[in-house]
């Protein structure tokens, strides 16, 4: 049997940064909760994508949570929410008792649709905040996004799990909104086995965010707390490993670029199948390269034959307004994302791949084709 090829997995560094910053943890006893690596991978992820402030936290999932209650988000306010997603986007709003409308894609990006998120602000012009996602690495339209928030004066939130190295018109995701969210979960473009971070130019809210992330403890001798408090933040450990991937993130953009013109060039003679767009106003860290099938094979047939030749594939994330926990809500758009889900296949996109892993997959997908 040919060796597994995974749709995208960890890769620490050859030079071993990783095990460097974990050693100098270990070495000062800075194990936990915090200490210098907590501080420095906030320090360079700040510099990385060009914002002054940043959390460091235990997940993605965290950091949107805290993002929203820094955005005032509370009990029965509305957030809007990009359909397309995994669920982590939209479960917090659920936890501050909020409600979500879910927002409709557009075929340019796969993202939020600037004017059906137009119409659910007409809709619920009281809406409290925009969650949009920035979907396998490929922006959203932030200026266009950014420009009906501020307008209609509400917080926007940009959920960069996904995208962090991309880059929209000069600038990174994750830096346009009131907030931005990364995951370093294990298979994200870097990782930290599992961890978050908080972005946003807001320097007060942002030491807020740490404040009761750490238990919302006050300055006093003993334990005194006057706000609800939450165990998220991320370890000295953690923190270590993300401030050795942060090391070598370019090279991680570059390899998912390759992988994703690998695949496009090779296949560009199959009529029935189309990329996830590559837009010219931005540099997409392309995390997973996601295709869509349009002829008699489907979806579940090239996985499944994927999945009998060792390689690793995945569905396209399934819409929040077809979950049956979030099924109720509102939904404002038309059936882009549906046809999104139901036509896509995430193809393998780990950056360790070799050529000859490639091909591997690219022979198995053109079998199929050949029948």
């Amino acid at each position: 049997m040919n060796k597994k090829i995974l749709l995208a997995s960890p890769h620490m560094s050859d030079e071993g940064y990783e095990e460097k910053f974990v050693k100098e943890a270990f070495d000062t006893n800075w194990v936990a909760p915090l200490g210098a690596n907590v501080n420095l991978f906030e320090k360079e992820i700040s510099e990385y994508v060009g914002i002054e402030n940043a959390a460091a936290l235990n997940s993605g999932t965290s950091a949107i949570h805290m993002a929203l209650i820094a955005a005032g988000v509370g009990k029965n306010d509305i957030v809007i929410c990009q359909t397309l997603t995994f669920s982590a986007t939209a479960n917090p709003i659920i936890y501050q008792g909020a409600i979500p409308v879910f927002v409709d894609s557009e075929w340019e990006t796969w993202n939020m649709d600037p004017i059906e998120l137009e119409k659910a602000i007409d809709k619920y012009p009281n809406a409290k905040a925009v969650i949009i996602v920035h979907l396998y690495g490929i922006s959203a339209q932030m200026d266009k996004i950014k420009e009906i928030c501020q307008k209609n004066k509400i917080i926007l939130i940009e959920d960069a799990a996904e995208s962090l190295g991309t880059i929209y018109k000069g600038e990174h995701t994750g830096t346009f909104g009131d907030f931005g969210i990364y995951s370093f979960n294990g298979n994200k473009i870097i990782t930290t086995s599992g961890g978050g971070m908080l972005v946003s130019k807001n320097s007060e809210k942002v030491e807020k965010v740490r404040f009761w992330s750490t238990q919302a403890r006050d300055k006093a001798r003993h334990y005194q707390h006057s706000e609800l408090g939450y165990n998220y933040r991320m370890s000295n450990i953690v923190a270590g490993i993300g401030r050795g991937q942060l090391k070598v993130l370019e090279h991680r953009v570059s390899k998912k670029r390759y992988i994703y013109e690998y695949y496009r060039n090779s296949l560009k003679d199959l009529k029935d199948i189309t990329f996830i767009p590559s837009n010219l106003w931005e540099r997409s860290n392309h995390w997973l390269t996601v295709i869509q099938l349009s002829g008699k094979i489907r979806p579940i047939d090239l996985m499944v034959k994927l999945e009998e030749n060792n390689i690793e594939s995945r569905p396209v994330w399934k819409p929040m307004h077809l979950q049956p926990i979030f099924e109720n809500y509102d939904f404002i758009g038309t059936t882009v994302s549906q046809k999104l889900f139901e036509n896509g296949v995430c193809l393998p996109s780990d950056t360790k791949m070799t050529d000859e892993d490639l091909e591997r997959v690219i022979r198995v997908i053109r079998s199929l084709w050949r029948k």
